[in-house]
């Protein structure tokens, strides 16, 4: 399994930006796939994650900002990040486990195969 992140950058707050995860080495559609962060100083977060069913889930405070999507036939997963706050800056991991769970709880589970992340920073 292979999650190279992509996207990650400088932006100020209020602004955009999309994350892209290129996956391979496993049957994309048989996988629940998302998104994870980390702040300086904090524990990992769950953030997004599409589950092997189709579904979206979404932490709390990303609700209405963020949405994830995927292109099955790249095999790849988005992560499109509007009216970004400063509380967004993090390291996002891309991350995959072939678990057929539903739910928001995978997101403080956490998942078995990540990336090497990618930073976001949002100033203000």
């Amino acid at each position: 399994v292979q999650l190279v992140e992509s996207g990650g950058g400088l932006v100020q707050a209020g602004g955009s930006l999309r994350l892209s995860c290129a996956a391979s080495g496993f049957t994309f559609d048989d996988y629940a796939i998302g998104w994870f962060r980390q702040a300086p100083g904090k524990e990992r977060e769950g953030v997004s994650y599409i589950s092997s069913g189709g579904s979206r889930y979404y932490t709390d405070s990303v609700k209405g900002r963020f949405t994830i999507s995927s292109d099955n036939a790249k095999n790849t997963v988005y992560l499109q990040m509007n009216s970004l706050k400063p509380e967004d800056t993090a390291v996002y991991y891309c991350a995959a486990d072939p678990t057929k769970m539903e739910g928001e709880s995978l997101l403080y589970i956490g998942m078995d195969y990540w990336g090497k992340g990618t930073l976001v920073t949002v100033s203000s």
